[in-house]
């Protein structure tokens, strides 16, 4: 299993197409706007807002139904994402079929993920009223403010360190059509600050969308507190798949997750990159798979230098 993020395929259902930054040279003919994820990537040769400008020119932004924001800088990113959001919502009006957006398509050999400046990620809820998802990668930088939105049904935040605002925020936001919530929460290392008084906050917060059906609370470092906490949240009893996988994981949260409410309702678990016994491992076997949940349990690989050491999946 790889977790460090790479490059999509595909987003909310189609294939990404990145849009060519010399052009259509080739002589090929450019795909129908609806028919595949538009994604925008600056290089060192080619600026994104003259990108941008040209992408708005050239494709027809009314029948675009997604949208893939990759590199905004050149050599260096010294303002974040916030100067990007500008220029999108400044033409939010020229999207009207828009449903979902990605920001920061990047893999390491552009910037490590704990290196990507985010910003606020309100205004995009704010420009787009008829948005269904969201795809955020890194935490710096990352602000959200409670609002509500009624059409939002998918919001992933991939970090390496997700500091708490965001989390605490979230948890004033309103999303009835809320069904798939998936944040990494990743380590202090990076700027992840978030506690497991914010996870519960958050996790209360949830009972309250009523269509949640998927939860991944991962990557995170106090992943058996995070274990702890959702072993007692109700908003479990109307998930379908739980995923808290990538993080710190051991038999103390699996412990809670056994002695908590039952979880034989679930059709999926998804416990790998962990650091449990033998013993704990197969209780939860035992408990959970002769009801036909998919249980993932793929071990963490032990340091050689020092083997009871517990760190992330994915942190710088």
């Amino acid at each position: 299993m790889s977790h460090y993020p790479s490059y999509l395929k595909r987003f909310h259902g189609l294939p990404v197409h990145l849009f060519d930054v010399d052009g259509d040279g080739r002589g090929r003919p450019r795909p129908e706007p609806a028919s595949v994820a538009w994604k925008l990537s600056a290089d060192r040769q080619h600026a994104f807002e003259p990108l941008w400008q040209r992408f708005l020119d050239e494709v027809h932004a009314e029948e675009i139904t997604a949208l893939v924001i990759g590199a905004w800088w050149q050599s260096w990113d010294e303002h974040g994402i916030d100067p990007v959001l500008d220029l999108l919502t400044a033409e939010a009006h020229r999207f009207p079929r828009l449903r979902a957006l990605f920001l920061a398509d990047v893999e390491s050999e552009e910037t490590e993920i704990s290196w990507i400046r985010q910003g606020h990620l309100s205004r995009v809820l704010r420009a787009w009223p008829e948005l269904e998802e969201i795809g955020v990668r890194g935490g710096e930088g990352l602000v959200i403010e409670p609002v509500r939105h009624d059409r939002l049904r998918t919001l992933r935040i991939e970090s390496g360190g997700m500091p708490a605002q965001p989390v605490r925020a979230l948890a004033a936001c309103t999303f009835p059509a809320l069904r798939h919530l998936e944040l990494w929460l990743g380590t202090p290392d990076f700027g992840g600050d978030c506690e497991a008084e914010d996870v519960t906050a958050l996790l209360t917060a949830l009972g309250h969308c009523p269509e949640l059906r998927h939860l991944g609370v991962k990557n995170s470092d106090i992943q058996d507190a995070v274990a702890a906490a959702v072993a007692q949240a109700p908003v479990v009893a109307g998930l379908t798949s739980l995923d808290l996988s990538m993080g710190t994981l051991g038999d103390e949260g699996a412990g809670a997750l056994l002695s908590g409410q039952p979880l034989t309702h679930l059709r999926a678990l998804d416990l790998r990159y962990n650091f449990l016994s033998d013993e704990l491992a197969q209780r939860l076997r035992e408990t959970l798979e002769p009801h036909g949940v998919d249980l993932a349990l793929t071990a963490a690989p032990r340091s050689s230098y020092n083997p009871e050491a517990r760190y992330v999946a994915v942190g710088e």
